[in-house]
């Protein structure tokens, strides 16, 4: 007998779907040019300060303060790279010295060249009311020896990457690559490589949520259709075993050839809801089998793109160990006035240009289709509690594709 569904809220369900999501905690070690979109997996230690040394911030002349104003001897040229020591400078003495050059003890303001008032190979006349310390990089200003540099939870990106080289660390502990599994339900699709009937669906579901999950640095496995037998199911099921998260579209609502929700209970799935007041998308459900966990997204596309963004991508960041898994959000203006569902909060999908939200096509398209969605670069998500956004309203926008930033930006809070 088939479980009556019981829609649940839209924010418990957010709560629940990262309540069960685990992170992982197995780990490796991945050196450093191959790690760009893994999560570190412990805090990674400056092991050398930065600057290592003191340095010219400039192409300049360096000297002391008290010869503000004066003509100075230029006594030696400092290079990038210079090793050898250079003597301590006399009154009425100075340095010509490049961007990156080692700055002499002694020295204690460099002046930009183009500051100073006049100059030739031997002599400079510099400015007046010089600033001490200025243009100079002093040893570990920007990172000191034993200061976190990349803390555990975090994602390697470009910018971890040269944090990283500057360190002279060729490798790093990072969690594991969760392992993916993506299954789809229906004996009506064709794979995209196969050639369809007019009676016949491509399958763009499993197509789509895979992208999306390698636009966000995951990996996953495509498992192919599950025909539309509870027997088959349930055989099926046994092989996903392997799985951290498990990814299903369609064949989980009420209908009588929706057999794979049947089949996840005959194999132990422990449900932590079934069903979501949201629209659209509200046939979804969500559980653990064993040790993996079970995401059934809706199975028409538009709907499982959205509630991919909305609960996937959340999901697997925390499964993953991110420190950063809920959406960050950006503030816009209302362009125009449209409808949403009363007593339902409503995901709607929009364009924003120049801070400005414009919903797609008035809010007027239905859950099976794909088009809208690439018309479109934001999500708004409604209260419930109007059945209109009015123009000129400040809203707070889901940008699809962004990062996630810190834990303290809940986008449950809307």
């Amino acid at each position: 007998m088939k479980k009556s569904l019981k829609y649940l809220n839209f924010d418990e369900a957010c709560k629940k779907s990262l309540e069960i999501a685990n992170p992982i905690s197995k780990t490796e070690v991945a050196y450093t040019f191959d790690s760009l979109g893994k999560v570190v997996s412990k805090d990674i230690i400056c092991k050398k300060n930065l600057p290592s040394f003191n340095n010219s911030a400039m192409d300049g002349v360096a000297c002391r303060v008290e010869d503000s104003g004066k003509v100075l001897k230029i006594v030696d040229t400092i290079f990038a790279g210079d090793k050898k020591d250079f003597k301590d400078l006399d009154f009425g003495e100075c340095y010509k010295i490049m961007t990156g050059a080692k700055v002499p003890s002694c020295v204690e303001v460099i002046i930009p060249i183009e500051n100073c008032i006049q100059i030739d190979s031997f002599s400079v006349e510099v400015p007046k009311n010089l600033k001490l310390n200025s243009n100079i990089r002093f040893k570990g200003e920007e990172l000191k020896e034993g200061d976190v540099i990349i803390k555990k939870g975090e994602k390697i990106n470009s910018s971890s990457i040269a944090l990283l080289a500057s360190q002279g660390i060729n490798a790093i502990e990072v969690y594991r690559k969760i392992k993916i599994a993506v299954i789809s339900t229906g004996n009506e699709l064709k794979e995209p490589w196969e050639s369809a009937s007019e009676d016949e669906i491509y399958n763009c579901n499993a197509s789509s949520i895979i992208a999306l999950l390698k636009e966000n640095s995951f990996d996953a496995t495509y498992c192919g259709v599950v025909p539309d037998s509870f027997e088959k199911s349930v055989d099926f099921i046994k092989s996903l075993e392997d799985f951290d998260l498990i990814i299903t579209s369609g064949g989980i609502s009420m209908g009588e050839a929706d057999f794979l929700a049947e089949a996840f209970f005959k194999s132990g799935l422990d449900i932590a809801y079934h069903g979501v007041n949201l629209k659209p998308g509200r046939a979804m459900m969500l559980g653990n089998l064993n040790k993996s966990i079970v995401l059934s997204l809706p199975g028409n596309p538009l709907a499982a793109v959205i509630n991919a963004y909305i609960f996937l991508l959340p999901i697997a960041k925390k499964i993953q160990g991110e420190r950063y898994f809920y959406h960050d959000f950006k503030i816009c203006k209302n362009k125009k006035s449209f409808r949403v569902k009363d007593g339902r909060v409503e995901a709607v999908l929009g364009r924003v240009i120049n801070g400005v939200f414009e919903v797609t096509r008035d809010n007027k398209y239905g859950s099976g289709m794909i088009s809208p969605i690439c018309e479109s670069n934001s999500l708004m998500i409604s209260s419930g509690e109007a059945d209109t956004i009015e123009e000129g309203k400040v809203l707070k926008i889901l940008e699809f594709n962004n990062n996630f930033i810190d834990e303290k930006v809940n986008f449950l809070n809307y």
